[in-house]
């Protein structure tokens, strides 16, 4: 236990930084579509979503990776009684909306716009695929302008032709970008390779790990286990299906995503400065023999000491933290030394 002490000052012995560590986040169709003979698919009794695990789900190593479900809003010209789990698929769409898009002055909620503006008539996703990552892939967020997913547009929901892809993407979003989420940020996504004002085709909320993609992209290409996606409508498919039927049919479109999430770091660094004056006894017992001093050879050598261990303190002199050094350092009266302690959390 430390008997001498010495108060670090802050803005001259402390300082704070932010570092965003990103990590490449791969998710082939190959996992998606249900490599496993679908028991990496799960469906629940709700039938409100399915959830989408790398290995079959009950076994101990699967990792959860993303829920998968459909809705529309009830202004939707598809919201109707006669409608397969029509309450259930508005009440996921006012879920997402309420969480990612708010409410409006008059406290209703929003319905998902195409670019964010709610200032446009009839610019609103009213029908809805999303897709919700699990915190275990995007952390603390989704890095900007990383954001491509791609997917089959031909061929049958069997047998899908991957020779042509439809690509997805974030692109701009590096510097264009919505804030006006209670989500947080969040960016367009586009099909091509370019962001053209007026094209979205969906949102990708960085924060909370949720894309919106609007289901007239599929339109033409998509169908329910059995039918053809080139006649197949999308909304026959949401009108007459259940969800988990929707879902099966995106995910044996599905070719490929890439995306970057992103780790905030936060460092304190303290400079843990010994002038020449300073440190050059040690208050290990073993230090002194017979009160005098172990290391000295001779009663005119100066003191010396060798540091192995830095020790953070409270204000009330309690141990809050503890810095091993690789190599004991030694000090003495004719040098002086300064050690850098980090602290990420």
């Amino acid at each position: 236990m430390a008997t001498t002490f010495k108060t670090l000052v802050l803005d001259k012995d402390i300082a704070n930084t932010r570092t965003l560590l990103h990590e490449a986040i791969p998710i082939t169709g190959t996992i998606i579509s249900g490599t496993y003979e679908d028991e990496n698919i799960k469906n629940y009794a709700h039938g409100m979503f399915q959830s989408v695990y790398d290995y079959p789900y009950l076994s101990s190593s699967a990792n959860h990776i993303f829920d998968l479900t459909a809705g529309y809003s009830s202004e939707s010209g598809l919201s109707s009684s006669l409608s397969v789990q029509n309450a259930k698929k508005i009440n996921i769409y006012n879920q997402m909306a309420q969480v990612l898009a708010g409410y409006d002055t008059n406290g209703n909620i929003r319905r998902f716009d195409r670019d964010g503006s709610y200032s446009t008539a009839g610019d609103n996703l009213n029908e809805c695929i999303f897709i919700n990552f699990s915190r275990l892939l995007t952390k603390d967020e989704i890095k900007k302008q990383s954001f491509l997913l791609s997917f089959a547009t031909g061929g049958t929901p069997v047998a899908p032709d991957f020779s042509s892809l439809k690509t997805i993407g974030d692109y701009g979003a590096g510097s264009d970008y919505r804030t006006n989420s209670p989500a947080g940020d969040y960016g367009i996504l586009y099909t091509g390779s370019a962001a053209v004002a007026g094209t979205g085709v969906g949102l990708l909320y960085y924060q909370a790990g949720i894309a919106v993609l609007t289901a007239s992209i599929f339109d033409g290409e998509f169908g329910a286990p059995g039918a053809t996606y080139d006649t197949a409508s999308i909304d026959a498919v949401l009108t007459g299906t259940e969800i988990s039927s929707a879902c099966d049919g995106v995910r044996n479109r599905w070719d490929d995503l890439d995306f970057n999430n992103t780790v905030e770091l936060n460092s304190t660094i303290y400079f843990c400065r010994a002038s020449t004056n300073e440190f050059n006894y040690s208050a290990n017992p073993t230090y002194l023999s017979g009160s005098k001093i172990r290391v000295k050879n001779i009663s005119t050598d100066n003191p010396a000491s060798y540091i192995t261990t830095i020790g953070l303190y409270s204000d009330d002199n309690e141990l809050l933290a503890v810095a091993k050094i690789s190599e004991p350092l030694k000090k003495d009266p004719t040098n002086e030394l300064t050690l850098r302690v980090r602290l990420d959390y």
